[in-house]
């Protein structure tokens, strides 16, 4: 990468606070792969996910291409293969091995990559402590930007994590846990907005990626949310009442999907003998009632909202919504890796953590927007088209990774991740 390239968007951030956050931020991951055997480290059970061990090598792979290799006179890079071997997807720094084959490579080995990420650590801190002040706010932005993409990848990582698993007969426990008590369901709340001018998108000093820019004004019509998002009883009633049997309420790309996947169900739900499970990072659960419905593809959500007469929201109504209330939710940090149970409390509830919510919403640019310079431009951007915008993060996203300008976004199909439903509907 030359330096002409490289991207000038600044950070007056410390250097003490980058440094610990680099470092938090890199241990988390490995944490997140102690419970794991050797053999977990390599499999890649369906073509949308990776095995852990490429995750763990890619997100270095990151640090070293978009901070040493441009910022280190004379930089050699540490293994020649492991540009092709562990880019993902961006084309103007080389071309990179078929996602789909990641599985296939046995080598290098864990403890090969294991040792990749301390020397390119070891490197980064060094950068962090010695650069030189002029160059320092471009280089802690990207270290910046490195951090909030491997925390995205922790995410990938535990949902890939329970792809492994999920599809394993033996149904592997991740990490044993305690299940919350079990409590009722508060009948379905509304809270209604006005209408009028309103303005979303992000707008300050702290880190917020490209694609939440720049913050903006728009019109919205009156429109009620729910205070809490769909439980699994209400979307085992969605199924009893043949909810992936009536094509009335499918997209026509949606009940083509469910013809062709033969879904009956959410991802990881299973019918033994008349009574429904679900996988989880612990392992074969019961089915709990109260539970948020989750691992729910968009085309699933909009058909259930058909089902019950409303609609999903806009990103727009969601956040114009959401940003009333603080930021608090059931993260990644918690450590407990499924969504909690919904609680009898009039607050709403969920609106961060627990499960990303589809809204209706296909991700496209906001007006204005601008992506970053040079190869990390198409971080977000060459996305925009055919896919649709989730909101509030999961129970496996990190907690001080989640704005409420976050854009999330999935293809309508996709179901792995730990996404579920939160309705709305006209008013007025």
């Amino acid at each position: 990468m030359s330096r002409s390239s490289v991207s000038t968007t600044p950070t007056r951030i410390p250097r003490e606070t980058i440094l610990r956050r680099y470092k938090t931020v890199r241990s988390m991951t490995e944490k997140l792969c102690e419970p794991l055997s050797i053999e977990d480290y390599v499999i890649q059970p369906r073509v949308y996910a990776s095995p852990p061990k490429w995750h763990l090598a890619h997100t270095t792979w990151f640090f070293e291409t978009f901070v040493l290799k441009p910022f280190v006179n004379h930089y050699r890079e540490y293994h020649p293969a492991y540009a092709f071997l562990f880019n993902s997807y961006y084309q103007t720094v080389g071309t990179f091995f078929p996602r789909p084959l990641r599985g296939t490579l046995s080598r290098p080995t864990v403890e090969e990559i294991m040792r990749y990420r301390k020397v390119i650590d070891d490197q980064i801190c060094e950068i962090i402590e010695s650069a030189d002040d002029k160059v320092y706010p471009v280089i802690a932005f990207r270290i910046m930007l490195g951090t909030h993409h491997e925390q995205q990848h922790q995410e990938l990582l535990m949902t890939d994590i329970k792809t492994g698993f999920g599809h394993n007969p033996l149904h592997p426990v991740y990490t044993p846990h305690k299940e919350p008590p079990l409590s009722p369901v508060p009948d379905l709340q509304w809270d209604t907005i006005d209408g009028g001018v309103y303005e979303i998108g992000y707008e300050g000093e702290d880190f917020a990626f490209d694609n939440e820019r720049p913050r903006h004004r728009v019109h919205l019509r009156p429109y009620r949310i729910a205070r809490r998002p769909v439980t699994c009883g209400e979307y085992l009633a969605f199924i009893e009442n043949d909810g992936y049997k009536r094509p009335e309420l499918w997209l026509s790309d949606g009940w083509a999907t469910v013809q062709a996947q033969g879904w009956k169900a959410p991802e990881y739900w299973e019918n033994m003998d008349g009574e429904w499970y679900v996988m989880t990072l612990h392992g074969l659960k019961k089915l709990r009632h109260n539970e948020p419905v989750t691992h729910v593809s968009f085309y699933e959500a909009d058909a259930y909202a058909r089902w019950a007469g409303v609609r999903l929201p806009t990103e727009t109504e969601w956040e114009v919504y959401a940003a009333r209330f603080p930021l608090h939710g059931h993260f990644l940090d918690d450590g407990y890796y499924h969504p909690l149970p919904v609680e009898p409390a009039y607050r709403p509830q969920h609106l961060f953590g627990n499960t990303w919510e589809w809204m209706r919403s296909a991700y496209e640019p906001y007006p204005g927007f601008q992506p970053l310079e040079g190869s990390l431009g198409e971080y977000n951007g060459k996305f925009m088209a055919n896919q649709f915008v989730l909101r509030g993060g999961s129970c496996v996203t990190p907690r001080d990774h989640i704005r409420v300008t976050y854009r999330n976004f999935f293809y309508p199909h996709e179901r792995w991740q730990f996404t579920g439903i939160r309705l709305a509907a006209n008013a007025g």
